[in-house]
Parts: structure tokens; C-alpha cells; sequence
């Protein structure tokens, strides 16, 4: 009963006309939709609605919550579904945007700080828990595609986190997928981290080798915001996440 009434309100969302000024925002801070074809460019724009309809939003740090933060992150975090059935981030709540980098608290076991407080761009939490973000790092990987988008990065960190374990490897559909994925990927963060070892320069950012759940968040950013550049240093890489992600970026 759930699952109809969920469907029919996302089908009312999606019938409804996506408002002008959020097209706005869209093409002035989301600038990899324009890429899309016509097709494509409607399912972005009816799963950012719905993700804006299901998801809570608070600014923090002084932040406003605004209709254009909501669109922006919306948007470029749906891109990852384009090609996908998806649940359009179940596991997903809430959203905590600050004005810029923050500070994550130091671990702490009892009484005992571990580690001091590190400044972040962005954070996902497992088991229901938010995505943070800093808006100014959000409108940068938003208005200029390079190689980093911290939109991208956190989801796709979300995305690994649907089957409990944060390791690297999303959910998949058979043995034979999950086998090919342990080999290509396992072959591309070794040959990363004996690279960043080495002083050696690398494609891959050098912050994908420090695991393999950030390396799977690393490669997802390369993927869709240097396509081309992704087929054709890692080829194998490639094609494993245009299996994955069911679409074509480039």
C-alpha cells in the first residue's frame, strides 16, 4: 500500500510543470545537464523534483536554505540515476549544507579525543544518517566540470552504503558481476596506491587510494565529470561504471 501511494505521489511530482526558476538554477549551476540529450534533461529534471519533495533540507553554519541550494544538490546527486531503477536514495533523510568547509569533531572513546577535527567538503553517514555538504565546494563542482564534484563524491558514497558494507563494492546482481568487479577495480586501486607510493603522477586523484570505498567515490567523479579522460587512461575502469551506472556519460 506504501510502495502505490509512494509511486503515485512521485507521478504526480514528475506530471506537474518544473517551475522556471528552478530551471534557472539548473542551467546556471548544474552545467553537466546541459550535456544530456532532451530525453534525458526531463527524467533529470522529474528525479530532482521528487528528491527535492522526499529528502529534509537544513542550512547550517548561517546558511539560508534556498530553492537554489535544494535544486543544485538535487540535481547533480540524480545524475548518478539517470541510468538506474533506483529507490532514489532510501537510505537518504536528510541533507545539512554549510557555507562553506567545515569541521568534523575528533573521534572520541569515552573520555578520549582519537583524532583532532578535520576540515571536510563533504560527509555521508551510513544507516539513515545525513549528507553534509559545503555550498561553495557544491557550486564549484556544479559550474565547472574538473575533476572533483563533492555532490558526486558523497552519493556515490551512498550508493556503496545500500548493502550495509562501506567498502567499495555497490550492490550488484550476480557472483559474475561482483567477480569482475573485485578484479578490475582491485587491479586499478593497487596499481593507484603503488603510484601515489612512488611519487609517481596518477590520472585518479591520489585520494582514491586511501581505500577502496573512496576509491570507488573517486572513480565515480572521474567517470562522470571526465568521461573521456576516464576511457582512455582506464579503460577496463570505464566500462566496469558504464555497466554499473547504465549510462554513457560521454
Amino acid at each position: 500500500m506504501l510502495g502505490w501511494l509512494t509511486d503515485r505521489r512521485r507521478k504526480k511530482l514528475e506530471e506537474a510543470p518544473f517551475p522556471a526558476e528552478w530551471q534557472a538554477h539548473l542551467d546556471s549551476n548544474v552545467v553537466m545537464a546541459a550535456r544530456l540529450d532532451v530525453a534525458m534533461q526531463e527524467r533529470l529534471r522529474d528525479l530532482t523534483a521528487v528528491f527535492i519533495d522526499e529528502k529534509g533540507w537544513e542550512g547550517c553554519g548561517g546558511l539560508e536554505m534556498t530553492d537554489e541550494v535544494r535544486v543544485t544538490v538535487a540535481a547533480q546527486a540524480c545524475l548518478l540515476l539517470l541510468g538506474r531503477e533506483h529507490s532514489l536514495y532510501e537510505d537518504v533523510e536528510t541533507i545539512l549544507v554549510y557555507p562553506s568547509t567545515m569541521m568534523a569533531p575528533g573521534r572520541r572513546d569515552g573520555h578520549v579525543v582519537h583524532e583532532e577535527g578535520v576540515a571536510i567538503l563533504g560527509q555521508a553517514h551510513g544507516n539513515g544518517g545525513p549528507v553534509i555538504l559545503a555550498w561553495d565546494d557544491v557550486l564549484e563542482g556544479g559550474r565547472e566540470v574538473g575533476e572533483r564534484n563533492v555532490v558526486i563524491h558523497e552519493f556515490a558514497h551512498k550508493i556503496d552504503m545500500v548493502d550495509g558494507a562501506v567498502d567499495g563494492t555497490p550492490p550488484l546482481p550476480d557472483r559474475a558481476a561482483r567477480e569482475t568487479w573485485a578484479r578490475v577495480c582491485s587491479e586499478a586501486f593497487l596499481e593507484l596506491q603503488q603510484r601515489v607510493e612512488a611519487g609517481k603522477r596518477t590520472f585518479i586523484d591520489e585520494y582514491g587510494a586511501t581505500n577502496e570505498a573512496e576509491f570507488f567515490a573517486v572513480a565515480s567523479e572521474h567517470y562522470w565529470c571526465q568521461p573521456k579522460k576516464l576511457e582512455r587512461n582506464e579503460p577496463e575502469l570505464f566500462e566496469l561504471l558504464r555497466a554499473f551506472y547504465q549510462f554513457d556519460p560521454v
